[in-house]
C-alpha cells in the first residue's frame, strides 16, 4: 500500500488503486482485488493473542473501533466471508469454514455485550442458562449447578431470582459476563464494557474482567475508549486509526510511543491527570 496512505481518503484511494489495474484484469480476478483491498481498508495489521492474555482496543474514532467490532462480529456469521480471506483465531482460519464448522468453532468464544444485553423478561438464572438450554442436553439439575458456578466466578450470589430491573449496572455487566463463560470459552470478547459507569464501578469491572482471566485463564479482547479502563487490564494495548492498527505494545510502550495518532488520543487523556 502507499505511504501516503495516511492523507488519503479511504475511499478516494481504493478507487485509484482500482483504477491503475482495472483495465488488464478479467472480471474474477477484479473480484479478488476487490475483496484484498477491502480487507485492507477494514483492518491492516495483525492482532497476536496468547492464551490467557489480556488485549485492550483502543479506537481515536469511532469508525477504527467500529472497524474492529463489524470484523469481530463477522465471526457470528454462518457463512464464508470473501473479505476477510484470512481471519486466524487459535491457530485456525474462520474465514474459509462452512456453517457448521463456524458453529462449532463459536463455541469457544463468548461475548459480553455493551449494555449487557440480558432478556429482560427472564431471571438471572434464565439468562445465564440461555445456551445451555439452547445448545446442550444438560438436565436441570446441572443448568442449575453450572449457572451457580459461573456466577460465584463474577461474585455474584443469590441472585438466580431477580430480573435485570433489579439489578446495579455493575451488577448486570457481571451477569453478562456469566453468561458469557457459561459454556467456558477459549476468548471472551468485550464490547465497550464501562460505558455510562461511574468510577467505582469502572473499577469493579476492570477487576471482574482480570478476575474473569485469573481464574478462568481465558484470552480477553476488549474494545475500548477507556484509556484508564485499558491501560489498567491490558497486558497488550492495539491503537486504531482509520481502519489500521497503528501502534501495539504493552501500555508502558503506549505511554511512551512517538506514533502521533497514539500519542495525541493519549495526550487527552494523561495530559489531565
Amino acid at each position: 500500500m502507499s505511504g501516503e496512505r495516511l492523507d488519503m481518503d479511504p475511499a478516494a484511494q481504493v478507487a485509484a488503486e482500482l483504477r491503475a489495474r482495472l483495465r488488464s484484469m478479467g472480471s474474477d480476478e477484479l473480484v479478488e482485488l476487490c475483496a484484498q483491498l477491502l480487507s485492507t481498508y477494514v483492518m491492516e495489521g495483525v492482532l497476536p493473542l496468547s492464551r490467557a492474555a489480556e488485549s485492550t482496543d483502543l479506537a481515536s474514532d469511532a469508525a477504527g473501533e467500529e472497524s474492529f467490532a463489524q470484523m469481530l462480529k463477522r465471526l457470528k456469521a454462518a457463512r464464508k466471508d470473501p473479505v476477510l480471506d484470512r481471519f486466524i483465531i487459535d491457530g485456525e482460519n474462520i474465514s474459509v469454514m462452512d456453517r457448521q464448522e463456524l458453529a462449532r468453532f463459536r463455541t469457544r468464544m463468548g461475548m459480553v455485550f455493551q449494555s449487557a444485553a440480558l432478556f429482560d423478561s427472564m431471571t438471572v438464572r434464565d439468562n445465564v442458562a440461555f445456551a445451555l438450554r439452547e445448545h446442550t442436553k444438560l438436565s436441570e439439575e446441572e443448568i442449575r449447578e453450572k449457572v451457580k458456578e459461573k456466577l460465584a466466578i463474577v461474585d455474584l450470589f443469590g441472585v438466580e431470582e431477580k430480573f435485570p430491573a433489579e439489578l446495579s449496572g455493575g451488577m448486570r455487566k457481571r451477569v453478562g459476563l456469566a453468561r458469557a463463560i457459561i459454556r467456558d470459552p477459549k476468548i471472551v470478547l468485550y464490547d465497550e464494557p464501562t460505558t455510562g459507569l461511574d468510577p467505582l464501578t469502572t473499577e469493579s469491572v476492570d477487576d471482574m474482567i482480570i478476575g474473569a482471566r485469573e481464574k478462568l485463564g481465558v484470552t480477553s479482547v476488549v474494545i475500548s475508549h477507556d484509556i484508564g479502563s485499558s491501560f489498567h487490564i491490558g497486558d497488550v494495548v492495539a491503537m486504531l486509526h482509520d481502519g489500521r492498527i497503528v501502534e501495539m505494545g504493552p501500555p508502558e510502550k503506549l505511554r511512551h510511543t512517538q506514533e502521533p495518532h497514539t500519542k495525541h488520543f493519549l495526550a487527552t487523556w494523561f495530559g489531565r491527570t
